[in-house]
């Protein structure tokens, strides 16, 4: 058995490597590990989740550096023994082949047997739940019968339909929700494997055992829960125009990386806490995030407001004035009827709207952000559409406090510090990466930038077992392109990490034009960011 190894992503997260292969024993103690520090945690701890064979820890580097937290952990992964206790078992009816499973025939051909023996072979076992990732609610299920190794699609499909049930490799699993993937469908199973007003959001859990039964008819599907509207007083903005994108966000979720819930929450978390302070809000109250070309809103009610973060030309337009220009960072009170524009984009690519008190949405999961990946969130899991209305929260206001505005460069170095899966590539690849300046492509959002440059080789596998991720890091696909991974990142990732980006310094990759903006990077130990 290999022993443990405590690697970094960043300054206030590691990974804790407990094997190398894709093994039931190594997932166990995973578990193991998981459950002897949620039971008795350290301080400064802030969150894991578990992996196919790491556990991700996240941490407070003001409570405790990384030399400090690297023997405790492997102190406790020493200590850590996985014992057998009970089981939530879960039988899931599943009708395979046809519109429910397009793959199911021709990957038997591929296998050699019949589409009825691949099915049997499938539905024979029961799986364990290895980790749950790459959406919320994913189960990632092992290991598939004997003979049944499955390679994953050579092009990923744009949209995979919820319920569906995937192989890739050894394993098993089924999307909670609609989303893009690259696993071969046999099947399809209507249950909610995900609802993020349960109060255990995803319906398997790592180390619950599933069987999949095979039926003609699926069971009707679990009704979705509503969130509950806010209470309060009549509405203070309305959506004339939403602008090219624009969405709730506060300083993001905490605690739910486990089930594959993504931090989401504003990009430029700087921006947010600047537009606040001038309104007199926490820094992480609810505010709007607006990419590039800013919404048109019109106030229904005398409120205080502030922008923040890249300067898109805010423009106050009021009866009695006309177009009067916003200053970044400083609060403004907006009367019934004035109408907030935005001209044109001067300078970076994510501005926020904050509003004295906060915006009032429910608040699932414990964060009033969109996860636009997943739909839940925010106003209504979406961005802003014209006719919607948005009112203010009652969150207790302290004096307001302006803020300079900041430069928003189109280009910039981050700090980042090497690892985990550095070894993944050779000296020459990592003085390359770290050499370049690197352009964003146009397809780059809030899940990634997308990062145009020389390419980067693999020193081995272009794959890894999954594993986790925080914004910040940088994985780099099999075409060898990095990508830069920001507020919306998956919790997991199946490529090599080559770096991930001081969490201080993040907030300027978020102010990064698609198409424009260029980056590169600069090496440091975690050891001397903490200092």
């Amino acid at each position: 058995m290999k022993p443990p190894r405590v690697l970094p992503l960043g300054d206030a997260a590691v990974t804790v490597e407990l094997g190398e292969d894709l093994d039931p024993a190594t997932s166990a103690r995973v578990r193991a590990l998981d459950r002897a520090l949620l039971s008795a945690p350290f301080d400064g701890l802030r969150e894991t989740a578990p992996a196919l064979r790491s556990l991700l820890v996240l941490y407070d580097p003001a409570a405790l550096g990384f030399a400090a937290l690297r023997r405790e952990l492997l102190s406790r992964a020493a200590e850590a023994v996985a014992v057998a206790g009970p089981v939530r078992r879960h039988q899931i009816p599943t009708r395979y082949g046809g519109e429910d499973g397009e793959d199911l025939e021709p990957l038997a051909r591929s296998l050699a047997i019949a589409p009825a023996e691949l099915v049997r072979r499938h539905a024979s076992i029961d799986y364990t739940a290895l980790m749950l990732g790459f959406t919320p609610g994913f189960p990632y299920l092992g290991l598939l019968p004997g003979g049944l190794v499955v390679p994953r699609l050579a092009t990923p499909r744009v949209r995979v339909p919820a319920g569906s049930v995937g192989l890739a490799g050894r394993m098993t699993g089924a999307y909670p929700v609609a989303s893009p993937g690259g696993w071969q469908i046999v099947g399809r199973i209507s249950w909610r494997l995900f609802d993020p007003l349960r109060q255990e959001p995803a319906r398997i859990a790592p180390g619950d055992r599933v069987r999949f039964v095979p039926t003609e008819e699926l069971p009707d599907p679990e009704p979705a829960v509503t969130p509950p509207l806010p209470a309060g007083d009549a509405p203070v903005l309305e959506v004339i125009d939403p602008g090219l994108l624009t969405s709730v966000q506060d300083g993001g979720r905490t605690g739910w990386r486990r089930y594959g819930v993504a931090s989401a929450g504003a990009a430029d978390p700087h921006a947010l806490a600047c537009a606040n302070r001038a309104v007199g809000n926490p820094p992480a109250a609810a505010g709007l995030e607006c990419t590039l070309l800013g919404p048109t809103l019109r106030f229904l009610r005398p409120w205080r407001f502030a922008v923040a973060g890249a300067d898109l030309g805010a423009v106050l337009e009021r009866a009695d004035l006309g177009s009067w220009p916003v200053p970044l960072g400083a609060a403004v009170l907006a009367r019934p009827g004035n109408l907030l524009r935005f001209r044109g984009r001067v300078c970076g690519c994510r501005a926020v709207i904050a509003l004295a008190g906060g915006l009032r949405v429910p608040a699932v999961l414990g964060s009033r952000s969109t996860d636009l990946q997943s739909g839940f969130g925010g106003h209504g899991g979406r961005a802003l559409r014209a006719g919607d209305t948005l009112g203010a929260s009652d969150l207790p206001t302290s004096e307001p406090r302006g803020s300079p505005a900041e430069a928003r460069p189109d280009r910039v170095t981050l700090r980042v510090v090497l690892g985990p899966q550095a070894d993944q590539f050779d000296a020459e690849t990592v003085r390359r990466f770290l050499s370049t300046a690197w352009r964003l492509r146009e397809t780059s959002d809030r899940v990634g930038c997308r990062l145009d440059g020389p390419q980067l080789a693999h020193r081995r596998s272009a794959e890894i077992l999954s594993d986790g991720m925080v914004p910040g890091s940088v994985q780099v696909p099999p075409d060898g392109r990095p990508i830069l991974m920001l507020a919306d990142a998956p919790t997991t990732g199946g490529y090599p990490k080559l770096a991930t980006v001081v969490g201080a310094d993040l907030p300027r990759a978020a102010q990064l034009v698609p198409g424009s903006g260029e980056v590169r990077f600069e090496a440091v130990a975690v050891e001397e960011v903490q200092r």
